[in-house]
C-alpha cells in the first residue's frame, strides 16, 4: 500500500531557504533537487510554486496552493453561510422527523431565449393533465409531477426577482435552470444570470432550448458555458445540460428527470410534522375577498384555521385554494397555496410561520412595524470597503464579496488575477470572493447582486447610472470608483490589512445672504436671508465675500427666527445668525452652511 504524502501548503512564490523552511529540511538538500531537475538556484533566489512542488514530490511531499487553499476555504465558509440561512426555516427540527420533499425550482436566463414557452409547456403537459377544468387560477407557483414525484416552479422567472428574495433573506428556490437558446447563445444576460444563481449557491441545470431550429448549435453553447466553468456532463463535467425543443415538447421529459437527479444529490428535507414556516412568492389585494397572498410551505403543514404571521402582516387563515383554484384545508412541505386572512399584503420574499392565536401574530406585527420605522428613519451601516477589516475581526464577515465592472476586456483578467493572488494572504486570511466580473457600466442588477450577497461594487473607467445610483443609496451598498489600476489595487490590499481610512467631503447645504447687520452686547447678528438649501444649527459654516473666503470654518453660536432659536430655516426665509469668534461681517456676504460626510 503508497505512503500517504504529506500535504504542505505552498505561496504563489518562495525562497529556496523559506522552500526548505516549510519541511524543515536543508537547503542544500533542495538545491541538489533543484539542480537535479536542470534548475540553478542560489538559497536566496525565488521559485514559482509548480517548480517548488516538483522539489517536494521528490522529497515525499505534495504540494498544495496557498492561494488555491484559500479560494476554497472561502468558498466553503460562503456555501456554509448560505445552508445556514436557508435551513433556518428547519432550525430546531431534529434530525429523525426530517423527510425529503419536493425541490424548488426558478428558471433565469435571456430575456428572448425562451423561459416563458418553458414554463407553458410544463404547465400544460405535466401540471394541468388529469385535472378537471385545468388551471383556473394563477398563483405564481405550481406543481409539475414526474414519474410521480412532485417539482415546484416558481411562475416568476428572471434573475431579478429571484435576487429580490435572496436580498429580502429568502433563498427563493432550491435548483435554477438556467435557459440558453441553441441558435443564439450565452448573452451578457445569460452570464448576469449565471453571477446571480452562483451567489445564491443553488445548484444550476442547463436547459439549451430552441434546438429545433436550423442554425441551432447545442455543442457551441456548451463551448461557451465551459468557458463559464459550467462544463457538460458529457464532456466529464457536473452540469446537466438538457436540449429542449419547447413548442414541440421534446426534453421536458429529460429536463425534469434532470431536475430530479440534482435534487436527489442535494437532499432537500423537511419536517412535515413541525412548525409551519415558508416564504411569500406573491400578494394582491382582491377588490371582493381582500388580501391574497401566494405562499410556499417549506417546513410542516400549513392548515385552515392556522394563524400566521408573514413580515409585518398577519392574520387567521378563512381559505387555501391550490394552482387550480381549488379549496385545500392543509398543504405541506414545498406546496405552493393561496391564502385569505391575512390583514394587508405581505412582500415577496418576507417569510411566513405559524403563531399559537392572531393575538400573538397581532403583536409581533405590531413590534416590526415600529421596528421597520425605526430603520426607516436610522438605516442600518452598509458594508464598505473601510470597515471590512473590522467587521472580519468582529465575525460580521466571512469574505470580502466583489461585483466588478470594467471598461474594455483588456483590464478585466488584470484585475481579476491580481485580486486572486491577493486572496487569503493578509494576516487574518481575509479572503477575496468575486461574484461578478464584466465589461460594461454598473446596472441595477449588479446593485441587487451586490445587496442580496453583502458585497461592494468596483467600478474600473465606467459610469453609474442614475437609476443604480438610486438603488445603492437605497439598499446601502457601497459602490467605488477608479480610473487607475494600482490604486483600485491598493485600496484592496489597504482594507484587507484594516489600514484604508475613510474619505470624507464637505457638502454645502444651504447659502444665506447677509442683508443687515444687529450689535447685541459685543456681539453681531447677520441679518439674513436664505438664497438655497437649508440653514442648520448644527452644520459647520464659511463666510465668503465676493470670491474671497473671509472665514474658513466655524460654528454657527445662534440661529434664530425673529425671537425664538430654531435648529433650521429653509429656502426663502430669513432668519439672524451669529457665528462663534467673528463679528466682521457687511452687508452681501454670503454664509454657506456645510457638512463633513464619509464618501461611499
Amino acid at each position: 500500500m503508497a505512503k500517504e504524502l504529506q500535504v504542505v501548503l505552498v505561496p504563489d512564490y518562495l525562497s529556496v531557504r523559506e522552500l526548505s523552511d516549510l519541511i524543515e529540511a536543508s537547503p542544500i538538500d533542495v538545491m541538489k533537487t533543484l539542480i537535479a531537475n536542470g534548475i540553478m538556484a542560489s538559497i536566496n533566489q525565488q521559485v514559482d510554486f509548480d517548480t517548488a512542488a516538483i522539489v517536494l514530490e521528490e522529497l515525499g511531499y505534495e504540494a498544495r496552493s496557498e492561494t488555491e487553499a484559500a479560494q476554497e476555504e472561502a468558498e466553503a465558509r460562503r456555501v456554509e453561510e448560505m445552508t445556514k440561512k436557508w435551513e433556518q426555516i428547519y432550525a430546531g427540527e431534529k434530525s429523525e422527523d426530517l423527510k425529503p420533499r419536493s425541490p424548488v425550482v426558478t428558471i433565469l436566463g435571456h430575456v428572448d431565449h425562451g423561459k416563458t414557452t418553458l414554463l407553458d409547456n410544463i404547465r400544460h403537459t405535466h401540471v394541468a393533465e388529469g385535472e378537471a377544468g385545468g388551471i383556473t387560477q394563477a398563483i405564481g407557483a405550481y406543481r409539475a409531477k414526474h414519474n410521480d414525484r412532485y417539482i415546484t416552479f416558481l411562475d416568476t422567472p428572471g434573475h431579478e426577482a429571484f435576487t429580490a428574495m435572496r436580498a429580502r433573506g429568502a433563498q427563493g428556490a432550491d435548483i435554477a435552470i438556467l435557459v440558453v437558446a441553441a441558435d443564439d447563445g450565452v448573452m451578457p444576460t445569460t452570464r448576469e444570470a449565471l453571477n446571480h444563481a452562483r451567489a445564491a449557491n443553488v445548484p444550476i441545470v442547463v436547459a439549451i432550448t430552441k434546438v429545433d431550429k436550423q442554425n441551432a448549435s447545442p455543442e457551441r453553447v456548451k463551448q461557451q458555458l465551459s468557458e463559464l466553468e459550467l462544463v457538460p456532463d458529457d464532456w466529464d463535467g457536473d452540469t446537466l445540460m438538457v436540449p429542449v425543443a419547447a413548442l414541440q415538447g421534446e426534453g421536458i421529459d429529460d429536463l425534469l428527470e434532470a431536475v430530479l437527479l440534482v435534487a436527489d444529490d442535494n437532499d432537500f428535507v423537511a419536517n412535515p410534522k413541525g412548525t409551519p414556516k415558508g416564504i411569500v412568492i406573491e400578494a394582491q389585494v382582491d377588490k371582493f375577498r381582500g388580501t391574497l397572498a401566494t405562499l410556499l410551505v417549506l417546513n410542516g403543514t400549513l392548515k385552515v384555521g392556522d394563524s400566521i404571521i408573514a413580515g409585518t402582516s398577519h392574520g387567521r387563515i378563512k381559505a387555501m385554494y391550490d394552482e387550480f383554484g381549488n379549496n385545500i384545508k392543509e398543504a405541506g412541505p414545498s406546496v405552493p397555496v393561496s391564502v385569505l386572512g391575512l390583514d394587508e399584503p405581505p412582500q415577496p420574499g418576507d417569510r411566513f410561520e405559524r403563531l399559537k392565536n392572531d393575538k400573538e401574530a397581532r403583536a409581533i406585527a405590531d413590534e416590526r412595524k415600529l421596528e421597520k420605522e425605526s430603520v426607516a428613519s436610522q438605516p442600518a451601516p452598509a458594508l464598505t470597503l473601510e470597515d471590512i477589516f473590522s467587521q472580519f475581526q468582529a465575525g460580521q464577515a466571512k469574505s470580502l464579496n466583489l461585483v466588478i465592472k470594467v471598461d474594455v476586456l483588456g483590464s478585466l483578467q488584470p484585475i481579476v488575477d491580481s485580486l486572486n493572488d491577493m486572496s487569503g494572504k493578509n494576516e487574518e486570511g481575509i479572503t477575496i470572493n468575486i461574484l461578478s466580473a464584466e465589461v460594461g457600466n454598473v446596472t441595477e442588477s449588479d446593485i441587487m447582486l451586490a445587496s442580496a450577497s453583502d458585497a461592494i461594487v468596483i467600478g474600473f473607467n465606467v459610469d453609474v447610472g442614475s437609476a443604480a445610483k438610486n438603488q445603492a443609496s437605497v439598499h446601502g451598498v457601497d459602490v467605488r470608483q477608479y480610473k487607475v489600476i494600482y490604486k483600485l489595487l491598493e485600496d484592496i490590499e489597504m482594507a484587507l490589512l484594516g489600514m484604508l481610512e475613510p474619505k470624507y467631503e464637505e457638502r454645502v447645504i444651504g447659502v444665506a445672504e447677509v442683508r443687515q447687520l444687529f450689535k447685541i452686547g459685543r456681539g453681531v447678528i447677520a441679518g439674513c436671508y436664505i438664497k438655497e438649501g437649508e440653514a442648520r444649527r448644527n452644520a459647520k459654516v464659511r463666510v465668503v465675500r465676493g470670491r474671497e473666503v473671509i472665514l474658513q470654518e466655524a460654528r454657527v453660536g445662534s440661529l434664530k427666527r425673529f425671537e425664538e432659536d430654531v435648529r433650521e430655516v429653509r429656502t426663502g426665509f430669513e432668519c439672524g445668525i451669529n457665528i462663534d469668534g467673528f463679528n466682521d461681517f457687511q452687508e452681501g456676504d454670503n454664509i454657506e452652511f456645510f457638512v463633513v460626510e464619509k464618501v461611499t
